[in-house]
Formats: structure tokens, C-alpha cells, sequence
């Protein structure tokens, strides 16, 4: 796609950090290019400064909000002092409640088939050793933690406003992010907008820049979905519990219910119980979840949703169709799209330079939202569009290969 006019500043490659970490994270977005030159063992260094970033990006996280969240055994965080437990019966509660757990909250989430029971942990018991106890407890049982998920790109908050604009009509692409911001790219566009998480609808850098790679239409930019009515579900809100498992679950069911066929999930965190059978219950229904690998990295150990059965996991690639160095492989990459050297939807105003595997997915999202038939038939076309990239035949860096590759918006 032709290049846009624009002087484009960076936007750096990782979500929601914290002072020298952020300005880390773009000077690594920077450098890619340098150090795939460099040789092997430059490369392998990068992508241990990925993971290593991330780590960091968590550590901060749990440390800004120690009152909220707390790290499950892996490091990853979670609500602190939470339990969920999935279409618990009465049974199941009484024995939580005799050992000291008590029912926080209780909600039905009846296009998943999913009654979510948040038990509240015994006082002086972390969530993890909780879970260890309400899983020994009741064997029979289906439990998990609140885990929370983080965007594989940066989130820039640009303020809480009133987004939701009802539809009236079957939107045909869904969004689960952060909210979408006003941009001209998205002007004119129906846009419906929900808050899953505390603070409702609160626009971000991420959410807007990912709608726009969607649905977005400006001049000359154009996303792989250019003006097809967006659905778009904010699990961040403005609290420190956003993004967590719960709020992707209710997420997943309105668009369930709204009957989108493809949505955009660009989050990325660890196995969880909830977030699995959500996602098994709204490709039963026939919707297509399309989702980022991630950034950490190679040799890092797949991330969710991405790496669940079914559903699209989708890696980046630079304007050479080289792959992310930062992007995970595995064999559960699906396709790989445009993630590098190209522009996006700023926060306010303007296009920047993006890069990551957040920003590959929604021009695979985008791409089977524009086309017809049920959800088998868009992936068996979007297998036959595909460009064959790597080693020959389907692998664990590109997938079944590049798709969208002519839906790059060039930055200059």
C-alpha cells in the first residue's frame, strides 16, 4: 500500500510500562533491523531482551498494584485473594464455604452455558495456595485464578468518554482490547463500544490503534476490513484488575451473543481454565477468535488464547516478510501478517509507527471478517490466499503463511 504522508513517531513495542522499561522497549523496536544483521547470536540476545522485558512488564505491574494483584506460581499476575470457580454445584459451594472461602459475586453467562462463582480466599491464604486447597478439596471441581492479560503492543490511556453507540444490526468484526479512541480513520464508522472491566469504556492507544488496523478508513489508509461495523469489547476499563479472565469471559459472551463472526483478541497471558471454556464455548457457536502469539520471544512457552485448539494464532512479520524476532512460534501458528515497518491510528490524532504481534492479528481478523460463509469456509480461503513464507509448507514460524501481506500501511 502506498505510503502515507505522515511524519510518524515511535510507538513503542510493549504495553503498559513503567518508565525505563517503556523507553527500553522502543529503543529494542529500533534496533531489530541493526541486530538481524548482526548474526545469530545478536539475534538470540534480542530475543532474550524480549522475554526479559516482559518479565519485567509483569514484575511492574504486580508491584504498582500490590493491594489488587498478587502472582500465581509462574509469576503471572492475578487478583489478589480470588478464586473462580466455573458452574459450581450447591455441593461444590458448601464444601468451599466450610474451609473458609465465601461467595463474593455470582453472574450467568448464558451465551458460554457458564454460571462464574468469584469465592473470596480464606484471610492470610494467597490465591495459588487457595486454588492448591479448593482443588484438593473437590476434585470434581472446575477452578482457577482471575489471571489478568496484558496487550502484545503498547496501551496509551487517553481518557474515559461515553463510546458505546448501538449498532441496531449484526456487527461483523468484534474487538476485545482496550476501548477505541475518536480518530478520523474511524469516523463515520459503526462503532459499538461496551466496558467488561471497573471505569467502563476508557479509550487507549492499543484499542485505537488496533480498530483502526480492523476496520479503519482515512485518505489512504485503509484497514484489512476497511468500514465493516465494529463491535468492540474494553476488559481494561481504569482499574488495576483489567484485563483479567473474567473480564475476557463476559467479553467472548456478548460477542457470542451479538453473533460476530470474527473477533480480534490482541491479549496475550497464561493457561487458564475459564478463558479456555469460554473460548471452546463461542467457536461452538461458530465465531472465529483470532488471536496474537505474542512477544516473548522464540523459546518462550506458548501464550493464551492464542495457543488454544481452534483458534487463529497469528504471528508478524517486518516490510521483508522476515518474522518478528520478538514473536513466538510454535506449532500452533496459524498465519502470519504484516506487524512491523507500518503505521496505525495514534492516540490523539495522527498514525504511528507500530510494531508487534498485536498489530499483525487484527489484519488476519479483518481480512476473514470481509469474507462470506461460515467460519470453516473463511479459514480454507484465507489457507488459499496465503503466501508460502520459510520453510516449505505450513511450519511453526509463519504458519500456513502470510495473509493480508498487501494490507501494510507504510510509515516513511
Amino acid at each position: 500500500m502506498a505510503s502515507i504522508g505522515l511524519a510518524l513517531p515511535q510507538f513503542p513495542a510493549g504495553a503498559q510500562l513503567l518508565g525505563p522499561v517503556e523507553r527500553t522497549v522502543g529503543g529494542l523496536a529500533d534496533t531489530v533491523t541493526d541486530t538481524l544483521s548482526s548474526g545469530l547470536g545478536a539475534t538470540e540476545r534480542l530475543a532474550e531482551d524480549a522475554r526479559d522485558l516482559t518479565r519485567a512488564r509483569l514484575r511492574g505491574l504486580l508491584r504498582a498494584n500490590s493491594s489488587a494483584l498478587e502472582a500465581d506460581r509462574r509469576g503471572f499476575p492475578v487478583v489478589r485473594g480470588e478464586v473462580v470457580a466455573l458452574s459450581p454445584s450447591a455441593a461444590s459451594l458448601a464444601k468451599a464455604q466450610s474451609a473458609g472461602f465465601a461467595i463474593a459475586r455470582s453472574e450467568v453467562l448464558e451465551a458460554l452455558g457458564v454460571t462464574l462463582v468469584t469465592l473470596r480466599t480464606p484471610e492470610g491464604l494467597r490465591a495459588r495456595d487457595a486454588l492448591a486447597k479448593l482443588r484438593k478439596l473437590d476434585p470434581a471441581g472446575s477452578y482457577d485464578l482471575n489471571h489478568i492479560y496484558i496487550g502484545a503492543g503498547q496501551a496509551v490511556p487517553v481518557g474515559n468518554e461515553d463510546s458505546q453507540k448501538p449498532t441496531g444490526g449484526r456487527p461483523l468484526v468484534g474487538l476485545i482490547d482496550r476501548g477505541a479512541g475518536r480518530h478520523p480513520a474511524l469516523d463515520g464508522l459503526i462503532v459499538e463500544q461496551r466496558g467488561f472491566a471497573p471505569g467502563g469504556v476508557v479509550p487507549g492507544g492499543h484499542g485505537t490503534a488496533v480498530a483502526s488496523l480492523l476496520v479503519g478508513r482515512d485518505g489512504r489508509f485503509r484497514g484489512a476490513g476497511a468500514g465493516l461495523p465494529l463491535l468492540v469489547a474494553d476488559v481494561y476499563g481504569d482499574g488495576p484488575t483489567g484485563g483479567s479472565a473474567q473480564a475476557l469471559a463476559r467479553a467472548l459472551a456478548w460477542m457470542a451473543a451479538r453473533e460476530v463472526p470474527v473477533v480480534n483478541v490482541s491479549l496475550v497471558g497464561p493457561p487458564n481454565l475459564l478463558v479456555r471454556t469460554s473460548v471452546t464455548a463461542v467457536q461452538r457457536r461458530g465465531l472465529i477468535v483470532v488471536a496474537a502469539v505474542g512477544n516473548d520471544g522464540p523459546a518462550a512457552a506458548p501464550l493464551y488464547p492464542a495457543a488454544y485448539p481452534g483458534v487463529v494464532a497469528v504471528t508478524g512479520v517486518d516490510s521483508n516478510n522476515r518474522v518478528l524476532i520478538e514473536a513466538g512460534r510454535g506449532p500452533h501458528v496459524d498465519f502470519a501478517a504484516p506487524g512491523g515497518d507500518m503505521a496505525a491510528a495514534a492516540a490523539r490524532g495522527g498514525y504511528s509507527r507500530v510494531r508487534g504481534t498485536s498489530f499483525a492479528t487484527p489484519l488476519v481478523a479483518g481480512r476473514l471478517a470481509a469474507m462470506e460463509g461460515s467460519a470453516v469456509a473463511r479459514i480454507e480461503r484465507a489457507k488459499t490466499e496465503a503466501v508460502d513464507l520459510g520453510r516449505k509448507g505450513a511450519d511453526s514460524v509463519y504458519g500456513m503463511g502470510l495473509l493480508c501481506g498487501k494490507c501494510r500501511n507504510m510509515v516513511n
